[in-house]
């Protein structure tokens, strides 16, 4: 399977702030809930695994808020389409939303172990664009441990432990061979090089919310589908 591509300088890039807002308004004004989000986010993510790496075993790393609960529900639909899926999770004190997808996982037999096992790909689900001074602790470990672990990895949203809106690295961070961010691109993402290969997916935001924050977006961008190759 191959993504649409169309060129990342066609594309505009928001700061963590605008995306927060974004998701705000999403939420508040269009009535999109944070678990629909979720659920697009995820199953573009499930996509793009397979797509690059087909018949891959996979372990998901995911984190304690609403990247790690993507990150859950890719391991949902990697699944259930037969795909070899371990999950790790980086903290026990879950957010709802993330707390609702794993229990989903649990109920289906997914393998939840306590600690990652090698695999060819890695997802990186920690952290998103939520990042607030260098990873600590449970996330700092299983970033180190994706970085020096011999399979794939392929981020979600940002790469864990890249500021979102600056490129910055305030501490250890993810280098990803692949990225697929949320949306639209965040200027931090687009400033690092630790991103690999970009995707695009659209979680359905109205283009009357990028109206209201005076973000100009294609009207065309999803067109050709819902997951987008940028670079």
């Amino acid at each position: 399977m191959s993504f649409p591509r169309r060129p990342l300088v066609d594309v505009p890039a928001v700061t963590t702030d605008q995306m927060r807002e974004v998701d705000r308004l999403m939420i508040e004004g269009a009535g999109i809930s944070l678990l629909q989000m979720m659920e697009n986010a995820g199953r573009s993510l499930a996509a793009v695994v397979l797509a690059r790496y087909p018949e891959a075993s996979i372990t998901i790393l995911a984190g304690k808020g609403g990247n790690g609960g993507g990150g859950l529900v890719a391991a949902r639909h990697l699944a259930n389409r037969g795909a070899s899926v371990t999950v790790v999770m980086g903290a026990d004190d879950l957010s709802p939303v993330a707390a609702h997808q794993f229990s989903i996982v649990k109920a289906m037999g997914v393998p939840l172990v306590p600690e990652p096992v090698a695999a060819d790909v890695v997802v990186d689900a920690l952290v998103g664009y939520s990042l607030r001074g260098a990873p600590r602790g449970r996330t700092a470990e299983l970033i180190g441990w994706a970085n020096e672990s011999p399979g794939q990895v392929v981020a979600l949203d940002m790469p864990s432990g890249v500021d979102s809106t600056t490129g910055e690295t305030p501490g250890a961070a993810v280098s990803a061979g692949a990225t697929m961010t949320i949306a639209l691109p965040k200027t931090g993402l687009v400033a690092s090089d630790l991103a690999g290969h970009l995707y695009l997916t659209d979680i359905s935001v109205p283009q009357s919310v990028y109206a209201t924050l005076g973000v100009e977006v294609p009207a065309d961008l999803f067109t050709q589908g819902q997951v987008l190759r940028l670079t």
